[in-house]
């Protein structure tokens, strides 16, 4: 086991992973931008190294200054939680270059998957469902019609190395396509400096539904069961739960085998989550994320199991601790992504918690490191917490997460608790009947 991780994060998930070392008995290096100095991660840690100033650019993606942090707290490990690094290859290689265990998968399958393209090929040779779609990358647009004439209309233009919607426009017809394709990839090159397309089939409405996995590298691997990710504004999910209101046993564990096997099959280290859309009783691959997810809570709300000591034991060259028979799904959990943003019109809304009071009770849980008179900088995504509710079917985990969002008090600032507060009235959330397209619905009709 490592004796020392350094966190090269911030906000909740630091602090998250932070709890998960302490368990452990593992010491934890908290690094910080200036704008960082108060956080409850560092405030916590044992011991605190700044890197920057308030630019993520030069501090948190900051690598010689991570690898300085390394050197001078005698880390020799460094977990990158999610968002920042935690997905890119090279900063994994770097680490293992510097002799410092990078806490994921090996840089070659975050390369692999990190390419869309690269990614689709393999998973269908390991037998997962993907969306028809372009054998690779369309080279014209004069190739794109061709491709898309052949899967039908509408498609959808998505950029190789793309992720949260960047990079992602929907041709309706042949006449759509040349704008289309021309506007996603400057889309593309100015958020990636990768200007490559593929094509996939539209889906009307589907489900976004995705699989939690754990691989320890020797050729076994175990799921979690699904989430449901399909409320989603902008293609950023909003709400999370589990299981799928969607699903059935039979389906949940038949796409939960193949995926299991898949990953068991590629060999592949630490935490990962694999991605589909569904509809009609299909599912379709859409992208495997190999790093902790911001909704990994709801998975643990289920199982029982803490998904970050587990992926710390697995960097660590432990084996799995689980066998697929152990795992056990019990009820029924749902997240809400509290964001410091105006509910209506998502406009951040930085500045001082003048009075924070979460909720709590049975099956209720808060993931935040904010608190009453902290600062939220203007430098960083809004996430500032999540709530995530458990209950012992999905009756009793919507009225809980009711009872939560009425106790939940946070005054200085603007959140989306109001949001989530409407949508839990909402007759198509109640009965769970929504696909990735009804937030945005909802949100233009109110």
């Amino acid at each position: 086991m490592f004796d020392k991780v350094l966190i090269a994060n911030r906000g909740e998930i630091a602090l998250r992973i932070q709890r998960a070392c302490k368990e452990l008995g593992i010491a934890t290096v908290a690094v910080h931008s200036t704008a960082d100095a108060d956080a409850m991660h560092v405030k916590l840690a044992d011991e605190t190294v700044c890197i920057g100033p308030p630019s993520a650019t030069e501090s948190y993606l900051n690598i010689p200054s991570l690898l300085a942090a390394c050197e001078i707290s005698g880390a020799d490990a460094l977990h990158p939680g999610y968002g920042f690094l935690s997905e890119n290859a090279r900063f994994a290689d770097i680490l293992h270059e510097h002799g410092v265990t990078f806490i994921g998968p090996s840089a070659e399958h975050i390369r692999l998957m990190g390419d869309k393209i690269a990614a689709k090929d393999t998973v269908k040779k390991l037998g997962i469902p993907v969306v028809p779609g372009s054998d690779g990358a369309v080279t014209s647009e004069k190739h794109a019609k061709k491709v898309a004439a052949e899967i039908g209309y509408p498609v959808l233009i998505k950029a190789a190395a793309g992720g949260g919607g960047r990079g992602m426009k929907v041709a309706q017809s042949q006449e759509d396509l040349g704008l289309a394709l021309s506007t996603a990839k400057t889309e593309s090159k100015a958020a990636f400096g990768d200007d490559t397309m593929y094509l996939e089939k539209y889906l009307g409405r589907p489900r976004h539904i995705e699989v939690q996995v754990i691989g320890d590298g020797h050729g076994n691997a175990v799921h979690l069961g699904e989430r449901d990710c399909s409320l989603q504004r902008r293609h950023q999910k909003v709400w999370e739960e589990a299981p799928s209101p969607a699903l059935n046993n039979e389906q949940r564990e038949e796409i939960g085998q193949i995926v299991s096997t898949a990953i068991a099959d590629l060999h592949y280290s630490g935490v990962g989550t694999v991605e589909f859309l569904y509809e009609n009783g299909e599912f379709y691959f859409i992208e495997m994320n190999t790093r902790l997810q911001v909704e990994h809570p709801v998975t643990e709300m289920i199982t029982g199991l803490d998904i970050v000591i587990e992926q710390i034991r697995i960097a660590s060259g432990a084996p799995l601790s689980i066998t697929q028979d152990e795992v056990r799904m019990n009820g029924h959990a749902i997240e809400c992504r509290i964001n410091a943003e105006n509910a209506s019109t998502f406009i951040p809304s930085p500045g001082k918690i003048t009075y924070f009071h979460p909720p709590g009770g049975l099956g209720v849980r808060v993931d935040s490191g904010v608190y009453a008179g902290y600062t939220i900088p203007a430098y960083y995504d809004s996430l500032i917490g999540k709530l995530i509710v458990h209950g012992k079917n999905r009756n009793e985990c919507m009225m809980r997460l009711k009872r939560a969002l009425g106790e939940f008090v946070i005054d200085g600032i603007e959140t989306t608790i109001p949001l989530f507060s409407a949508l839990i009235n909402e007759q198509d959330i109640v009965n769970g009947l929504y696909d990735i397209h009804w937030l945005e619905k909802y949100l233009e009709k109110h």
